[in-house]
């Protein structure tokens, strides 16, 4: 079970807070601020914080600004009242990796920590299971049944791209910058070709599949 710490000043937020996440099945600690929730960090495992902005002593800001600078990945969904664009820019330059702002909508916030918690996964595991298909980052392989394909280093890249993000939509110059890089001379027709093998590579298999958005790019749709 996935150990969230939940840090907010205000104690009918944590007490909801708490009430959401435990409703979905995860332990949940609790902290009044950011240095509480530090202390609570050196006395058990924790795999996510929910973390407000605007808090006493410690804010939301430089708890993350110190999680980052000693190193830590941990997960970190930034909650607050404050939605000014400079609010949000502010978080994720100090290292949050998600921002909602309040009110927050129960099913959504569901949504984001089970999306962060996933991502967290992958990015430990090094491995994506889809069905029966497993990418491994390390060999950069995709094996099925006793099947493997060793792929060049920019298909397996761009597919494992993809598939960490099931369902999102990526344009190609997006993914020209993450896989290519931004100072790459390469044109931005060369994800369309790459995109061409992998479908032609991956056509007989059920476990997922890449579709064309007309106009947008492209995006990765699983079948599980």
């Amino acid at each position: 079970m996935f150990h969230i710490l939940v840090a907010d000043d205000d104690r009918d937020t944590r007490r909801l807070l708490r009430a959401v996440l435990e409703n979905a099945h995860y332990t949940v600690f609790t902290a009044c601020d950011g240095e509480d929730a530090l202390r609570v960090m050196d006395q058990e495992h924790i795999d996510l914080v929910v973390l407000d902005v605007m808090m006493p002593r410690v804010d939301g800001y430089e708890f993350t600004r110190l999680l980052r600078a000693a190193n830590s990945e941990l997960p970190i969904l930034m909650v607050s009242a404050r939605q000014m664009p400079e609010d949000r820019k502010r978080g994720f330059l100090v290292g949050t990796d998600d921002y909602m702002t309040k009110p927050i909508d129960e099913e959504e916030l569901l949504l984001h920590v089970k999306a962060l918690l996933r991502r967290a996964r992958i990015v430990s595991e090094r491995r994506i299971v889809v069905g029966d298909a497993v990418l491994d980052y390390d060999s950069m392989t995709v094996r099925r049944h006793g099947e493997v394909q060793e792929l060049p280093q920019k298909e397996f890249l761009l597919l494992y791209k993809l598939l960490s993000y099931p369902g999102k939509i990526f344009t190609r110059i997006q993914l020209m910058d993450e896989i290519w890089g931004a100072e790459s001379d390469t044109g931005w027709e060369t994800v369309t070709v790459h995109i061409g093998r992998l479908r032609k590579r991956f056509e007989q298999w059920d476990e997922f599949r890449i579709e064309s958005v007309r106009g947008l790019g492209y995006k990765a749709v699983k079948h599980e």
